[in-house]
């Protein structure tokens, strides 16, 4: 009987580890204890955290923050996409573009988007384009990147293979060195995703009068930790929804060009 209950308990948490609730549950319970060690005022209890939200749904700021962040995410990071992903391609099949190119992208992806803020600022003024121009920038080198490696990486054999079939150079560019490349294409897609949202935050915090990024600096100034937290989570479920939505166009057209589930690294 023991040992049945035991493997019973065993199961059940092995169940909740697996959706990770049990890493929620422990974040909770740490959360809970270091907010009344240190005191409400430095940090938050998930209780007093949810009754701020309530409060800035109330008011509709937080509704309001979060479409302004969306806005700009959504702009930011599809023209970005619209822009490396062609982009990568072209560099990735033309030698002698990538021995012009890649040094310069090499370069400019190690230089962080917020160290082009106050360029973008005097260039493009305090409105929204500085903002959206400054996601653009923070998503475009790790799409760049990945695909560039996604066609460098095209199997030898399946273009002579089209070759000997008597394919032209442009039907073996788009039938199979496109294809093939989609999954690192959708990798540096979602990282760029991950890119816009960084680059987002610190855009509302130093040159904005609204998003979320602006509610978390502001709420320092009145110890709001709770607004704080708020603002983290929103971005965190923000993230984290879209990347499940990206995953899912992204089987769908894995899928689409034949490629198996072990082939994919859309996980």
């Amino acid at each position: 009987m023991e040992d049945e209950d035991s493997s019973k308990l065993k199961n059940a948490l092995a169940f909740f580890a697996q959706r990770g609730l049990l890493a929620w549950l422990l974040l909770l319970v740490v959360w809970q204890i270091a907010a009344n060690m240190m005191g409400n005022s430095f940090l938050s209890t998930p209780l007093k955290t949810l009754s701020g939200a309530e409060e800035l749904i109330k008011t509709g700021t937080l509704q309001s923050d979060l479409l302004v962040s969306l806005f700009r995410i959504v702009c930011g990071w599809l023209i970005g996409t619209i822009i490396a992903v062609p982009l990568g391609l072209v560099v990735g099949q033309f030698k002698i573009v990538r021995w012009l190119i890649e040094p310069l992208i090499n370069f400019f992806r190690f230089v962080p988007a917020i160290g082009f803020l106050t360029l973008f600022l005097l260039w493009f003024g305090v409105g929204e384009v500085s903002k959206v121009t400054l996601i653009i920038y923070a998503t475009m080198f790790p799409i760049i990147i990945n695909t560039i490696t996604g066609v460098v990486a095209v199997d030898p054999l399946k273009i002579e293979s089209a070759q000997s079939q008597g394919a032209s150079k442009f039907q073996i560019f788009y039938s199979v060195v496109i294809p093939s490349s989609i999954p690192s294409i959708f990798t540096g897609v979602r990282l760029g995703l991950g890119g816009a949202i960084i680059a987002i935050v610190a855009a509302e915090m130093l040159a904005a009068q609204n998003g979320i990024g602006y509610l978390i600096y502001t709420s320092r100034l009145y110890y709001r930790t709770d607004w704080i937290f708020v603002g983290i989570f929103i971005l965190g479920f923000l993230g984290y929804i879209s990347d499940m939505i990206l995953r899912l166009f992204g089987n769908v057209a894995l899928r689409k060009y034949g490629i198996s589930d072990k082939q994919r690294i859309i996980k």
